[in-house]
């Protein structure tokens, strides 16, 4: 008999260990799974990380790249779609060549584009939609000059003409002044209403 409850205890004994054995081997299993599931989520999160900066620094770069191939310096506009240089600039008193039927002194400008597209373009609107001219002289507002009439009859036929890729046009174009003293500033923006490319004063000469 007490052999029967010997081998009775023991067998339970056995049963008991057996089942901890298998509930603490579901638990390490639950265990690692877990902190396999968070190892890649972690290392997913670290991938999804270093894209999102490569990324961030290519828009970057590129951005940089954009900026640095557009500018108005030294009598020149950089632009991504096309180029003027500001070739000559001077007084044209009403009455002489240049502005014969103007009622004031205009402020003349000579100047070639250069079109470095395919897209349509002329030397008239892409001056007139970059370009526009101040004279400082009023405390109150700012003074934009109105645009006078072409001061060179060379350009006639050419200043709405259509420049090919990489084609270059001369042109010219003419403010009427306010005073004879105070410098033009020239204000370059992008794209009609865009950001301030650069500015340049010009002496009244």
């Amino acid at each position: 008999m007490k052999k029967l409850l010997f081998l009775l205890f023991a067998s339970i004994l056995v049963l008991v260990g057996c089942s901890e054995n298998e509930e603490g081997s579901e638990s390490d299993n639950e265990t690692a799974s877990a902190e396999e599931t968070n190892d890649n989520e972690s290392t997913e999160s670290e991938e999804t990380d270093s894209e999102e900066a490569e990324s961030e620094e290519v828009e970057n770069e590129e951005s940089n790249e954009e900026e640095n191939d557009v500018f108005f310096e030294d009598n020149v506009l950089q632009t991504d779609k096309f180029k003027i240089e500001i070739t000559e600039t001077k007084v044209i008193p009403a009455g002489e060549k240049g502005n014969e039927y103007g009622e004031n002194p205009v402020f003349a400008i000579w100047y070639k584009t250069i079109n470095l597209t395919d897209e349509d373009l002329d030397p008239s609107t892409a001056w007139m939609f970059t370009f526009t001219a101040i004279q400082d002289n009023d405390p109150n507002i700012e003074n934009e000059l109105s645009v006078g009439m072409p001061p060179d009859d060379a350009h006639l036929d050419t200043q709405m003409a259509n420049i090919k890729k990489d084609g270059t046009v001369e042109n010219s174009v003419s403010y009427e002044l306010t005073d004879t003293e105070t410098p033009v500033t020239l204000v370059a923006i992008k794209d009609l209403i865009g950001d301030e490319i650069g500015r340049a004063d010009y002496e009244i000469e």
